[in-house]
């Protein structure tokens, strides 16, 4: 079994996903607008640049997103549950992602040190994702 993240975004999946393959140094594996669907004839002009479907490689983690429309059922981007957790072996990792990641966003808690943790830090990204940084204690 894996389980797989689904972002959801207001018209930025492309320009988000782009950032996460550079700052997570993974892979976009597929990418499909909807004017590149096989429906894309049935759907209005004005969503045809819009994502259809994201996946990013991360080793042999998957994340996946689309743009969603405003009022969509279930997973659209008010939602505003959960956030995406990174978990990374290094100080330097954690920092350097953390970093990436709250350029431009929202800092909830900055990075530090913590009881359970190295390093451990909240933000959201300039789209509005929530991440979860983490760089575990050694086990004694």
């Amino acid at each position: 079994m894996r389980i797989n993240p689904y972002l959801s975004f207001k018209g930025q999946c492309r320009e988000a996903f782009e950032f996460y393959a550079k700052t997570f140094r993974g892979e976009i594996a597929m990418i499909m607008s909807q004017g590149e669907s096989p429906i894309a004839a049935e759907l209005p002009a004005a969503s045809r640049d819009l994502i259809m479907h994201a996946q990013l490689h991360v080793g042999d983690q998957v994340l996946m997103g689309a743009d969603a429309p405003e009022n969509a059922e279930g997973c659209g981007p008010s939602q505003g549950n959960g956030c995406v957790t990174i978990t990374v072996d290094s100080i330097d990792e954690a920092e350097r992602l953390f970093a990436a990641l709250s350029a431009g966003g929202t800092v909830f808690m900055p990075i530090a040190e913590t009881f359970w943790a190295q390093r451990f830090g909240m933000a959201s990204d300039r789209f509005g994702t929530p991440w979860m940084i983490n760089c575990l204690k050694p086990m004694s």
